[in-house]
């Protein structure tokens, strides 16, 4: 069965009519995310810099790419240098990553490093499309078992990670549909960052 994006494709007969129908597309998707669970995720961030607690952003492949964006426009973009959101990518150190891969497996690489990092109130951010991979799974595990917040960013179905974590906010593609799926986790990540450095201005 096709998804959306794939009838899109057939549909269109030239770049620019798939990128015009893609926009559409992705404007839909968008339309339908839950503010409050976006508004629930901004307040948890807050918290976290209230209490001084560390936040932690996992993922896989492109998501390990946002979760690095997500780091940096949270920890540096949001300018709030004299109370700072302690946060950190677990996705960038690759000694450290192919070390775990190595030695345990890869479905260790986040656990091993909270293991090590995370303590209880601390926050743990799983972005994955499908919400099945296990080494995100295996560090939320974790992490709830530690006393810390987990939050997901998930799509399709949501996946098992949908189940675990305390809170969460869905993109709502269908499945397969990655462009839409990290379109949307992207999106969040600029929006969360400029909510929050707004807030932190007044």
């Amino acid at each position: 069965m096709m998804n959306k994006i794939e009838k899109i494709y057939n549909k269109s007969d030239s770049a620019s009519q798939y990128a015009e129908n893609y926009i559409q597309y992705i404007g839909e998707v968008f339309s339908k995310i839950s503010t409050a669970e976006i508004e629930l995720f901004a307040k948890t961030l807050l918290n976290a810099r209230d209490r001084a607690s560390s936040i932690y952003f996992i993922g896989n492949g492109g998501s390990a790419t946002t979760a690095s964006h997500f780091a940096n426009d949270i920890g540096i973009g949001t300018k709030s240098s004299d109370k700072p959101f302690r946060v950190i990518s677990l996705c960038d150190n690759n000694s450290v990553i192919t070390a775990i891969a190595n030695d345990y497996g890869y479905e260790d690489i986040f656990l091993r490093q909270l293991e090590i990092l995370l303590n209880e109130q601390d926050v743990v951010v799983a972005i994955s499309a499908s919400g099945n991979s296990e080494n995100l799974l295996r560090a939320i595990n974790f992490a709830k078992n530690k006393g810390a917040i987990t939050v997901g960013l998930t799509s399709f179905s949501g996946g098992k990670l949908k189940k675990e974590v305390d809170i969460l906010v869905h993109i709502p593609a269908q499945e397969g549909e990655y462009g839409p799926a990290e379109d949307g986790h992207m999106m969040l990540d600029h929006l969360i960052s400029s909510y929050l450095y707004h807030y932190l201005k007044k």
